[in-house]
């Protein structure tokens, strides 16, 4: 009996072995298919820069001081025809005079023994970077990379200016950037009241998971001198622009801008009796002074036309653009101008027409700012212009509602000094799809 016990014992034992060992075997083969790719699926292969990189090598790096395209390029194989060939096939779409120090670049080499470089990927941003195909095709083209979204909010509270508010936030300057933008039409950024408070509601962008910056604002509200001031990002249908507008449809932008520079100070206000600092005299100023350092771009406050440009004495470098028959506004001071501004230009709202100097009759870099109404000086500081397009009567009764609930959210965030909240956006807000995704390109939503 105990022999027989043995005997089934070791029966069952090497059953379980054999069928182990099949098993094996059988995920053995699995694998190794896998790795072959035999039958791994066509979508699964890894992609990078938008090129099929299933065990091909990539080699990345960074460009270097004082590196050209053939520094690059030479070291790795690629003769110099082939780099001559490439610089000009990429006329019009990338200048490679423009490769730029510390920018990452990839190079991508064949899946054998030759191991041949068949790509050289150079980023121009975070976001955006330009193929240069080195086979016999030698094709460029320009790609970007996948960019996650997900809404954030910052809240700020002015103790001297909104540049500064916002300079310890990781897209302070691109959020203040932004704000002024939205709100250059409504409030003036040169007179700002400490206790001034902002919240924004926008897109924050990543690649990587790193910051790439930020997409789009869909509300903010801006409290200044006690007066709240709501923008909200609407889109009529797909045939108009997204704009901002206020709780009651109306458009932030003004016929005018409400300064010609981003960023600078007043150095002077617009006065019937002001102490030269040149001429040490008291004289009339019919104008507005912004100190700024020379070179700051100097932007024209409306659409108009060129009717003046030249050396003028006292004003220096002077540029005089005339908006319509009642306005016209002039630059002066300038340290030089704009490519293209000449007298009979047109220019458009927010175009740089110059920078800021200190040629003719002035102690220090600045852009002296006049405003003439027909043809008689007024201080720019107290101009009203009206309000552009409204949202359209058809359209209104949505964006009203959007609007009040896009506000309710605002009114829900609390606002802290300088640091963003964090706060989740409520559910039911349209979230508008940064343009430049791979994913969901050219998506737009009304809000």
């Amino acid at each position: 009996m105990k022999k027989r016990f043995k005997e089934i014992l070791l029966l069952v034992i090497g059953g379980i072995l054999i069928i182990s060992w099949s098993y094996i075997l059988f995920l053995s083969s699995v694998t190794l298919e896998g790795i072959r790719g035999d039958d791994t699926p066509e979508e699964n292969t890894p992609l990078i820069y938008g090129l099929k990189a299933d065990s091909q090598y990539v080699y990345f790096g960074q460009v270097k001081k004082n590196q050209v395209l053939s520094d690059i390029l030479l070291p790795h194989g690629v003769n110099s025809q082939s780099v001559y060939a490439l610089v000009q096939k990429s006329h019009g779409i990338f200048d490679v005079r423009k490769i730029k120090t510390g920018n990452t670049y990839a190079i991508i080499f064949s899946n054998d023994s030759l191991r041949q470089a068949t790509h050289f990927i150079y980023e121009t941003s975070m976001i955006n970077y330009v193929v240069f195909d080195l086979r016999d095709t030698m094709n460029i083209s320009e790609g970007q990379k996948l960019i996650q979204l997900s809404p954030d909010t910052a809240t700020g509270i002015i103790q001297s200016s909104l540049w500064n508010a916002l300079a310890g936030e990781e897209e302070g300057i691109e959020l203040a950037l932004a704000m002024e933008d939205i709100y250059g039409w409504a409030v003036d950024f040169f007179a700002l009241k400490k206790s001034d408070q902002f919240k924004i509601m926008y897109d924050k962008l990543e690649v990587g998971g790193k910051s790439a910056g930020i997409g789009h604002i869909h509300s903010a509200v801006f409290t200044h001198h006690g007066i709240e001031y709501y923008a909200f990002r609407f889109q009529a249908d797909s045939s108009s622009k997204p704009d901002y507008f206020d709780e009651k449809g109306q458009s932030l932008r003004r016929e005018f801008l409400k300064a010609p520079l981003k960023f600078s100070r007043i150095s002077s206000r617009f006065s019937g009796s002001r102490f030269h600092p040149v001429l040490k005299i008291y004289r009339p100023h019919h104008g507005v002074d912004y100190a700024a350092p020379t070179g700051t771009p100097v932007h024209s406050i409306g659409d108009g036309t060129v009717i003046a440009k030249g050396y003028t004495g006292g004003y220096g470098n002077m540029v005089k653009v005339r908006h319509n028959s009642l306005y016209s506004t002039q630059y002066a001071h300038l340290s030089k101008y704009a490519k293209g501004i000449v007298n009979g230009a047109r220019v458009r709202q927010g175009q740089v027409i110059g920078y800021v100097g200190a040629t003719g009759l002035a102690s220090g870099p600045h852009l002296d700012f006049r405003f003439y109404k027909a043809g008689h000086p007024v201080n720019p500081l107290k101009v009203e212009s009206p309000p552009a397009v409204p949202v359209p009567s058809e359209h209104m009764e949505f964006f009203i509602n959007k609007a009040l609930s896009g506000k309710q959210n605002l009114d829900n965030v609390r606002n802290t000094k300088v640091k963003k909240s964090g706060i989740p956006w409520p559910i039911g807000i349209l979230f508008n799809i940064w343009p430049f995704t791979e994913i969901e390109k050219n998506q737009e939503s009304n809000y």
